[in-house]
């Protein structure tokens, strides 16, 4: 019965703890508005790198690898910084002050919510000066918000293993090839299928493999994060 009541009682602060915490994402990104416009500007430059170097891009599969592409590469510049623009001070005293998953959740919620406010920028400024040959357009955005959701869960995990060997990029990028290859690959046909057309009964079984990936990384994360937030 103790154990049942502390488990009840234990969710709702994780809740408040990760609002909170979520708040003090977005105050600190406030502060350092420079990172973020510094993406955004890669992801600007590589779109207008992108129609200079094609011109315009007429078949749909080359557009839809660009753009997946691009942010690919943008959510591995923003994801990253995550864990290691924290300094040993401030995760010591996050960590005598928090409970590990709800700084973990905290930091999932403010990269996915900036995963995606990239993703529609680069789908803005792509669709401008490149091309837009997407047909189902609903589609296609909801395929980039799981997306963007699910690039941004598997980053933030592999940035706090990777902050816990001395912030190892290449360690980062060692690790998170084979882990978002098959997310990657279930987005990149389901958003090709949208751009096509052929509708959302076609599109369903990778829009599923995206959800049950995005749920597998949260579940994981939260599951594996306590025990690297004590070491």
């Amino acid at each position: 019965m103790l154990g049942c009541e502390f488990v009840l009682t234990l969710r709702p602060m994780v809740l408040a703890q990760t609002l909170s915490l979520f708040r003090r994402e977005l105050l600190t990104e406030q502060r350092r508005r420079y990172a973020f416009f510094g993406v955004l500007l890669y992801v600007v430059a590589t779109v207008f790198v992108s129609r200079y170097s094609f011109r315009v891009v007429r078949e749909v599969p080359v557009w839809n690898a660009l753009f997946w592409i691009i942010l690919l590469f943008a959510s591995v510049i923003a994801v990253a910084r995550s864990f290691a623009q924290e300094s040993s001070g401030r995760l010591l005293y996050l960590y005598t002050l928090a409970d590990p998953r709800a700084v973990l959740f905290a930091k999932l919620l403010y990269n996915s919510l900036l995963m995606i406010v990239l993703g529609l920028t680069g789908l803005a400024v792509f669709g401008i000066v490149v091309n837009y040959p997407v047909a189902d357009t609903p589609l296609f955005l909801l395929t980039l918000v799981l997306g963007c959701m699910g690039l941004a869960g598997t980053f933030t995990l592999i940035s706090a293993i990777a902050s816990k060997a001395g912030n190892n990029f290449a360690l980062m990028s060692v690790l998170g090839f084979p882990v978002v290859l098959p997310m990657l690959l279930a987005i990149i046909r389901a958003s090709k299928m949208a751009a096509d057309g052929t509708g959302w009964d076609g599109a369903a079984m990778y829009l599923g493999i995206i959800i049950a990936l995005n749920v597998i990384v949260v579940t994981l994360s939260g599951l594996l994060f306590p025990y690297l937030w004590r070491d």
